[in-house]
This record gives C-alpha cells, structure tokens and sequence, in this order.
C-alpha cells in the first residue's frame, strides 16, 4: 500500500538531495531550533504529505504490534525505542527509517536487501 502511494504522491526522488530532506518533506523528521552550536530538536512538523506519512506510520506501527504479538524482539535500535519511549514515538522513528531506505533505493535503483543481521 505504501508502494502505491509513494508512487502516486511523492515527485521524483532526484528533487531530494538525501534521504532526511525525503523525510523532512514528509513531516517525519523534528523541527531543529539550534542556535550557537546547542542543537533543540522538537515535535515532527507533520508539514509534509499527509497520505504518505499515514501510510508509512501505520506500516510502522503494523511491524512493533507484529514484534508484540509474537513476543519477538525487534531489531536492537527500534527495541531500544521500544523499551524507552512510547510506540508511537517508536513508530514515527521508525517510519523515518522506511522513508530513508525508499529514497534510497529509488535514487540507487536498487530492490530491497533486508538486513541479514536483523533476521538472525
């Protein structure tokens, strides 16, 4: 579902120079309010496309309720999220996570490798 929507909303990936400004265009990533070298990140802008961001969130949030279900542990850095934030704080992050590797292999033009270490 993800897929299509991307497809259908997002412009081309080559108007992004990373994967964060991808994000950024998403509302995935935290306001930056930095000053003088001290970095204040704040609250997702949520400014993005909207369909798209559902879409990723609710992908996201599909893959920890999954993990819960089958009392299996995540990879380290999102059981980490898990166990120290609230899962939709989790999710979001996560979602950010998706939305990189997408650009990624859209720019790369390169098909899905899931991570090996993850699976083991």
């Amino acid at each position: 579902m993800a897929a299509m929507v991307i497809e259908a909303f997002a412009p081309d990936m080559t108007h992004f120079e990373k994967g964060r400004d991808f994000a950024a265009w998403l509302g995935l990533v935290p306001k930056q309010n930095s000053s003088g070298g001290k970095i204040r990140l704040g609250q997702t802008s949520k400014m993005g496309q909207r369909d798209i961001r559902r879409a990723l969130i609710t992908g996201a949030m599909s893959r920890i309720t999954g993990h819960a279900r089958q009392s299996s542990s995540a990879a380290p850095w999102l059981q980490d999220k898990l166990d120290s934030k609230p899962k939709m704080v989790a999710a979001i992050a996560l979602a950010n996570k998706i939305a990189r590797q997408i650009w990624a292999m859209i720019t790369k033009e390169e098909n899905y490798q899931p991570d090996q270490t993850a699976a083991a």
